[in-house]
């Protein structure tokens, strides 16, 4: 993925922790990305009102990618995104869809190229599911074998059995399976564009954790371009590409990747927004197989004898051994206390492993399993439960100032001179 250019309506990185940025208040995405969505200046004024809702707003979404809109109640997210399907008329300003100025063509043609789905799923309450599915493929001309081959083929992706679902109503479905239907009739005419307006935010966290993660999955197959509102930091953070987020009027002060967000604030109102944690929501985009392991930790098999046990321990610089099993999975944890006060055999013997983490976890996880850990360690095993390594405090410490480092060489190299101070109103 290519780095997008950092954009600001403030300058004080200094005192938000972050680097000076740019006044510029538009989000571009930097380098040769294809570009699937272009705001340009695009202002909203409401008949009767002496203010924009929307002002001068500059965005570009690339291809494929998932671009969130996150910011406080009442800053225009949702108004923005429906100004790019036309659902709102823009007051100025251009928006180019494809390579495309469609800010005057007709709307509703503009409208069928692009999938919506919304938080309170909107689903037409009298039709099967498989009619809601089919609305917008029936809108388009489909026949109706190529209709009913795609409402199938939706289901199956959203992981809906068609023989049980497509002929129900909507009343006869959970929030979580009616979010889904929602997905899958927004992927009907297999849109190159979906918007999604808090999609997962009325359904509880359990299952709103399930739908983005399956969400995620089904982008990692679908690769559409994807603009997302949300209140929320840490969805966004979770689902985006890009991040923009907005201030009052959708002025924006911080368009950039989730990690250099989090890495390099670019003033104090996005600081304040992202929260205290920002620091180890970092440690959420990092798995545990992008980090060097510490595999000079004293191990030893259980077999060894306690006097090996014990030379190998004095020998390091750590207070705990680990003691690996048969097939080289983690089993207790031991000091030389516990090697000095039993007789007990290794595998018997000091504290059992719990704090385990496998490659697809991520250092956040790591980290949770760390602070449970009676060694302070987390140890890293293969999806068959074999050892692989140990994740100390240290390297968590280190990902992080490696995270901040490389958030600042990058808005060094794309500073701009002699830009002024403004500050975001929000």
């Amino acid at each position: 993925m290519a780095e997008p250019d950092q954009t600001t309506e403030e300058s004080g990185g200094g005192d938000a922790g972050g680097p000076d940025v740019v006044a510029a208040g538009a989000g571009t995405a930097h380098g040769s990305d294809e570009i699937m969505i272009e705001l340009q200046e695009v202002t909203k004024r409401y008949p009767g009102s002496n203010e924009d809702a929307i002002e001068s707003l500059t965005l570009q979404v690339p291809k494929g990618e998932i671009l969130v809109l996150v910011g406080p109640s009442g800053c225009g997210k949702s108004t923005a995104l429906r100004l790019i399907n036309r659902m709102i008329e823009p007051t100025s300003g251009h928006i180019i869809f494809d390579g495309e100025d469609v800010t005057t063509v007709d709307a509703d043609h503009l409208r069928r190229r692009i999938g919506y789905v919304i938080q309170q799923i909107g689903l037409f309450p009298h039709r099967t599911i498989a009619d809601n599915i089919a609305t917008v493929p029936r809108l388009s001309g489909w026949d109706k074998q190529r209709t009913d081959a795609r409402v199938d083929e939706l289901l199956e992706t959203v992981g809906m059995d068609p023989s049980m679902y497509r002929d129900r109503y909507p009343n006869e479905l959970s929030g979580g399976q009616a979010q889904r239907i929602g997905v899958a009739r927004a992927l009907g005419a297999d849109p190159l564009v979906m918007l999604m307006d808090e999609p997962f935010g009325a359904i509880d966290p359990i299952t709103r954790d399930r739908l983005q993660n399956e969400f995620l999955r089904l982008q990692q197959e679908l690769r559409k371009t994807i603009v997302f509102v949300t209140h929320d930091i840490d969805e966004a953070i979770k689902m985006g590409d890009r991040i923009a987020i907005l201030g009052e009027r959708s002025r924006i002060a911080q368009f950039d990747t989730p990690e250099r967000i989090l890495a390099a604030p670019a003033n104090d109102f996005v600081e304040d927004f992202i929260g205290s944690g920002a620091t180890l929501q970092g440690l959420s985009l990092e798995r545990v197989r992008d980090v060097q392991l510490n595999t000079d930790y004293p191990v030893v098999r259980h077999d060894v004898g306690v006097t090996e046990a014990q030379r190998v321990l004095e020998t390091s610089s750590e207070d705990w051994l680990l003691v690996l099993d048969d097939d080289d999975r983690p089993a207790r944890w031991v000091t030389l206390d516990h090697l000095d006060r039993t007789d007990k055999r290794l595998i018997e013997n000091g504290r059992k492993v719990t704090a385990l983490a496998e490659p697809e976890d991520t250092l956040r996880d790591a980290l949770e399993e760390m602070l449970l850990s009676n060694a302070g360690a987390t140890v890293a095993i293969d999806g068959r439960g074999k050892y692989h390594g140990v994740i100390e405090l240290e390297t968590l410490m280190n990902v992080l100032q490696r995270m901040r480092r490389e958030a600042k060489a990058h808005y060094a190299r794309h500073a701009e001179p002699d830009t002024d101070d403004t500050s975001v109103d929000a």
